[in-house]
């Protein structure tokens, strides 16, 4: 079950990233500071995931983790207050706007999830 997790949590990461790769590729790379934002998110959301396939530590999932929650805050805050001078309103660009918060919501989930159970197993093997 933990590995179909950290697959999971794997797939979901690099979609969020292909769809910032995509983004920036169709515009947003002449946005300044968000634009390199999108790449740089892009670029370690794939080097997480591939390593995540590969099985590495758990510290990883961490990073998915805090991936996906900064780029969350990164749709909010551009959403609300704007985010250096950068405004959006509601799911636009569609659809990519809405399978990126799907995306990243469940890397949040399966990290949820994963650190539960390995926190139960750890209760477990201490009270043995």
């Amino acid at each position: 079950m933990t590995v179909f997790l950290r697959i999971a949590t794997a797939v979901c990461l690099a979609t969020s990233g292909y769809l910032h790769a995509q983004l920036y590729a169709h515009g947003y790379h002449t946005i300044p500071v968000i634009g390199p934002a999108f790449l740089v998110q892009a670029a370690a959301s794939f080097a997480v995931a591939l390593l995540l396939v590969l099985g590495g530590p758990w510290l990883l999932q961490l990073a998915a983790a805090g991936l996906a929650a900064g780029s969350l805050a990164g749709f909010v805050l551009s959403r609300t207050t704007g985010l250096f001078g950068f405004s959006e309103t509601g799911f636009q660009p569609a659809p990519q706007a809405l399978l990126s918060v799907l995306s990243e919501v469940a890397v949040l989930v399966f990290v949820g999830v994963i650190l539960v159970r390995r926190n139960r197993q750890r209760r477990i093997a201490t009270a043995v």
